[in-house]
């Protein structure tokens, strides 16, 4: 019984839709971009926490903390991860 119990489990977290990062405010980003970064393995979250860093070396900004959370609103921690991938060639 405790393993269809497991294995139920397992089956609702693989269709959990990803997180999409909301620029919205420096609170919704910081917390949706922490829950974007859980949706990936480990082997892309150092990529992912890359593209955040380094979001001011795409366009000069004054202020770059604003420009990631508009450049980033709406995305997936997949998709920034492509991105920056693409953009690391």
């Amino acid at each position: 019984m405790s393993g269809l119990v497991v294995v139920c489990l397992l089956a609702a977290c693989a269709d959990a839709a990803p997180t999409v990062i909301d620029g919205s405010s420096p609170q919704a980003f910081a917390q949706t971009t922490a829950a974007a970064r859980r949706d990936l393995p480990d082997a892309d979250r150092l990529l992912f926490d890359r593209a955040l860093r380094t979001i001011g070396g795409r366009r000069h900004s004054a202020d770059p903390e604003t420009l990631a959370r508009v450049t980033f609103d709406g995305m997936t921690a997949a998709e920034v991860v492509a991105d920056q991938r693409a953009r690391d060639l």
